[in-house]
Order: C-alpha cells, then sequence, then structure tokens
C-alpha cells in the first residue's frame, strides 16, 4: 500500500476528512487528549466530542475556518492544531460568496429505463400515494370539532367504523391556531389560504370537509372565491354556527364522512411512472454527519428521481443561509437565480426587523452534535438537492408545477416547512436526521433518515434507513442513494413508514403565520 494511501487510511480510523482545503476533520468517536491523528500529524489537544471538529493546522484570529472546502466561520481566538474547534472559538463574519448565476447549469440526462410505481389515480389524472379523507378548519375555533369528526373514525378506538374500506388510510383532523383577528387583506391570511387551498386540493385526499365557526376572519366563502375553489361532493363546507353548535356539528361531520367512505374506498392503485413523485426535503434534529452521510445521501436518491421526471423541494431558507451561492450557480437561468437570492434579502429584512439574526437557527441539539454556525449547516442542508439544476423557485405553499429541482422559501422550523410543501403538491417526504427527531406527516407519508448508526440503533423503532453505514465506511454515497431511491418508490407505493405506524402526521400540521394578531 503506498504511504500516502496508508497514513490516510490511519488517520480514517480517528476522523473524517471532507475536503482537502479544510482546516478540519471531523471526529468519528470521542477523542481523548494526546491522541495521535496518523496522517493529519496531529495531536489532540483536550477532549473533542463524536461528530465534533478538531483543528489540523494553526488558524489565526479572525482567519476563515473551512469544511466542505468551504468558509463555515471565522476563529475569534487564535486555533492551535489539535485543538476542538466549535462556538469557543469559532463565530460567523461577514464575507463575500460567488453567487454567479447558471454558471454550472447542465443538461440532465433522462433515465433509459423510466421507474415505476403504484400510485392512485384520481379522475382528473393527479396521482396520489396515500387515500386519506381530510377535516381541515378555517379557523382555531373549529378545531375542536373537526377532532371529534376524525376521531370516530380512529382504527384502534372505534375499528368498526372503517371495517369495510380497507382502501381509506384514514380519516385525518388537520388544525390550526390562526384564521381570525388579522388583517383581511393581509399577507398573513393570504398565505394560510394558499395553504389550505394546496390541501383541500391535494392528490392524497380522496375528499376534504372544510369547518368553520361562521364569524372568523377568513370566511369559508371568501377562502373558496380567493382560491378559485369549488364545491362539491370532494370538497364540502359548514360551519358550528350554521349548523346549531358543537355537537350537532360534530354529527353532521361523522354523518358527511360516512357518506364518503364508499366513494373513497373504490380505488386501486396502478402502475405509474415515478414523475408524478414530488419530494418534500427535510431535516431536522441535524448533526454533524447530516452533511456527511444522509443529506447527500438523500441528494444522490433526488437526482436519480430528477432523471426518472420527478420533482424534488429543497426548502428550509434559513438553512441554506451561507450556502445559496452553491444553488445560484447550478440555477437553469439567471432569473431563477435572481429568485432565490431575493428570497434571501427578504429573510436578511426580515431578522433585522424582528431584531432576531440568523445565525440563531442552530438548535442546541445542533450544536451538541458538532454544528456551530449556520454557516456549517446551511453547507450540509444544501446536499439533500443533489446536483441536477435549481429550476424553479417558488413562496410558501406555492403549487409546483416544474419537474426537477425546485426550491420553495419556507422556515427552517420543519413543521411548518413541510406543511408548505405538501400546499404545493409534495406526496411524500423524506426527512434526515441525526439528533433523533420524531416527526410524521399527513396526508403525504414521511421516511426518517437517520444520519448515524448510533441514533439508528438507539432509535430504530421511528427510523425508515440508516444512513451511519457512510461514515462506517460500509457504503457509499451513491449506494445509499439508490436504496433510499427504492425505498421511496415502495412507500409511493403503499408500504408504511415507521411514522405512520405510530400515527403521526395530524398535529404536524402548522401552517406558516405572518402578520400581526389584532
Amino acid at each position: 500500500m503506498p504511504a500516502e494511501t496508508a497514513a490516510a487510511a490511519a488517520a480514517a480510523q480517528f476522523t473524517i476528512r471532507l475536503h482537502a482545503d479544510d482546516d478540519v476533520v471531523i471526529a468519528r468517536g470521542q477523542l481523548v487528549s494526546g491522541t495521535l491523528l496518523p496522517g493529519e500529524q496531529v495531536r489532540v489537544a483536550g477532549l473533542v466530542p463524536r461528530g465534533h471538529k478538531v483543528a489540523v493546522r494553526h488558524i489565526a484570529a479572525g482567519d476563515p475556518v473551512r469544511r466542505y472546502g468551504q468558509i463555515i466561520g471565522f476563529a475569534s481566538q487564535p486555533i492551535r492544531p489539535g485543538q476542538h474547534v466549535h462556538v469557543h472559538n469559532l463565530a460567523m463574519g461577514a464575507f463575500e460568496r460567488d453567487a454567479a448565476a447558471a454558471t454550472d447549469a447542465r443538461e440532465t440526462v433522462p433515465a433509459q429505463n423510466p421507474a415505476r410505481f403504484l400510485g392512485i389515480v384520481r379522475p382528473d389524472g393527479r396521482v396520489a400515494t396515500r387515500n386519506y379523507i381530510g377535516v381541515l378548519t378555517s379557523v382555531n375555533c373549529s378545531a375542536t370539532v373537526a377532532r371529534a369528526i376524525a376521531d370516530r373514525f380512529r382504527r384502534d378506538i372505534h375499528p368498526q367504523e372503517l371495517a369495510d374500506f380497507p382502501h381509506v388510510d384514514g380519516v385525518v383532523a388537520l388544525t390550526h391556531g390562526a384564521g381570525c383577528a388579522i388583517d383581511a387583506e393581509g399577507e398573513g391570511l393570504r398565505v394560510l389560504r394558499r395553504t389550505l387551498a394546496g390541501y383541500a386540493l391535494h392528490a392524497n385526499f380522496a375528499a376534504v370537509l372544510v369547518i368553520g365557526l361562521g364569524c372568523e376572519t377568513n370566511q369559508i366563502a371568501g377562502w373558496i372565491e380567493a382560491e378559485g375553489l369549488q364545491a362539491g361532493p370532494a370538497l364540502q363546507t359548514f360551519t358550528i354556527q350554521e349548523s346549531g353548535g358543537t355537537a350537532l356539528a360534530v354529527e353532521r361531520g361523522v354523518q358527511a364522512v360516512r357518506n364518503l367512505l364508499p366513494r373513497a374506498n373504490a380505488i386501486e392503485r396502478v402502475e405509474v411512472p415515478a414523475s408524478h413523485l414530488v419530494v418534500g426535503l427535510q431535516c431536522g434534529g441535524s448533526d454533524s454527519y447530516s452533511g456527511m452521510t444522509a443529506n447527500p445521501a438523500l441528494g444522490a436518491a433526488m437526482d436519480r428521481l430528477v432523471r426518472h421526471g420527478g420533482t424534488a423541494i429543497l426548502s428550509e431558507t434559513p438553512e441554506i443561509y451561507g450556502a445559496e451561492h452553491l444553488l445560484t450557480r447550478r440555477a437553469q437561468s439567471p432569473a431563477v437565480a435572481d429568485k432565490l437570492l431575493a428570497r434571501i434579502r427578504w429573510w436578511e429584512d426580515y431578522c433585522r426587523r424582528m431584531g432576531a439574526d440568523l445565525n440563531n437557527n442552530p438548535s442546541a441539539g445542533n450544536k451538541a452534535g458538532g454544528l456551530t454556525t449556520i454557516l456549517e449547516k446551511s453547507l450540509g442542508a444544501v446536499a439533500k438537492g443533489g446536483s441536477t439544476n435549481l429550476v424553479d423557485v417558488l413562496e410558501y405553499a406555492q403549487p409546483v408545477r416544474s419537474r426537477g429541482l425546485v426550491f420553495m422559501d419556507t422556515p427552517g422550523y420543519d413543521p411548518v416547512s413541510a406543511t408548505g410543501q405538501v400546499a404545493g403538491g409534495a406526496n411524500l417526504i423524506c426527512f434526515t436526521t441525526g439528533r433523533g427527531s420524531a416527526y410524521g406527516c399527513a396526508p403525504a407519508p414521511s421516511v426518517k433518515l437517520a444520519t448515524n448508526s448510533a441514533l439508528w440503533q438507539r432509535q430504530a423503532a421511528d427510523m425508515d434507513i440508516n444512513c451511519g453505514g457512510i461514515a462506517d465506511g460500509e457504503v457509499s454515497v451513491d449506494e445509499m442513494g439508490e436504496q433510499i431511491f427504492q425505498a421511496i418508490l415502495r412507500v409511493a407505493s403503499g408500504e408504511r413508514t415507521k411514522s405512520e405506524l405510530h400515527g403521526y402526521g395530524q398535529n404536524e400540521f402548522v401552517p406558516w403565520q405572518l402578520g400581526a394578531i389584532t
């Protein structure tokens, strides 16, 4: 074995180097003071937790620190080789990023043998991955009624209600905390209405009931008109006040669902092209492994999906901050790049107005897992989007009409972000986590990807795929990407995810609340 190869292999026992230009390497396990890192010719100075960064060269105060070959922050004090690099000696700083537009865009070569899955084809041609009846609310005041209606059809409490309807995945109530005490002409109500409309029209719902109180700002009739909807058998509405109160409204809703069940059950799954898949990409409870294992592997899966004609939705704008230049360079046109940069500027202004800082985004769990700055977190997060062209940029909950990789502007908070993606048309979610985020979605199933094997062993009941084998040297990123792609096809065909088995989804519907509450 050549000397350089042997040295790299020895170093890999203790650490992971991601790029030749990096100033840090990542600890595979906890490192104690005095440990020699072969190949790096560095001795560890102090305790370094698993997944955290170790300096491999001297870094002067104020100098940039690189990981992934990109700047993740600046040394706030001199850093010696072997020292732990984290919040105590690494900070944010301003620097120019080369956001050149469309310089790295390239043609995507379609797959020769398009993949297929077993989908549900609606009468209008839309394709579903699940078959629910939904109960939505115009306002928080009707949430209790909506939940009471859905609870009457829970298979664990009232199994007889759905016993004759095996093709119905369930009846779910998706409630929220808004809809009144809000500007009737403002952005907040427009976004809420757009979100609710996206769910009302979602292919994964065979039919939807929308329940209001009756006197709220978000009037159902106004919502239907504003969003160009049409009430009918698959979109039924009523209010508590017109129904004679809570108990009568619940019974009215229960009867409406019973009447809808036979039609909802009359479906069958048929083979359809993977081009009908719209996958929302999420990462929550991220750790240092996220950007090395699950996120790039998910990106490899999305490259496959795009080659097969499908769509991937990258989101969480605060969590691409500092890495947006990697996306603008892949934009298919300067206009698409400009749309992305406009959303970045909106967030910078929004945070200034709110007295917030985008670098506040890394959570306590993120930092415990080895992530220090939003720059570092973002560089790992964008890997979920793979390497294909960025074809469009959308505002929150706008309908996704392009095929390929698109970006939807959302907050970094996972339930809010995923709600926008599903409103836009995502019929499946892929969610990476390193700390063990317990998330699920309805009506779109959520595939959970563990970034490290320790999480998989500890919390396997919540995880669908273990990507930790990449860091363990057992599988390549591309091989794991193929495994994820095949899992997506199986789940889209009806295979249940762990979060579905646990009953997640109803409480994770969280529309983005914008504007003043008055």
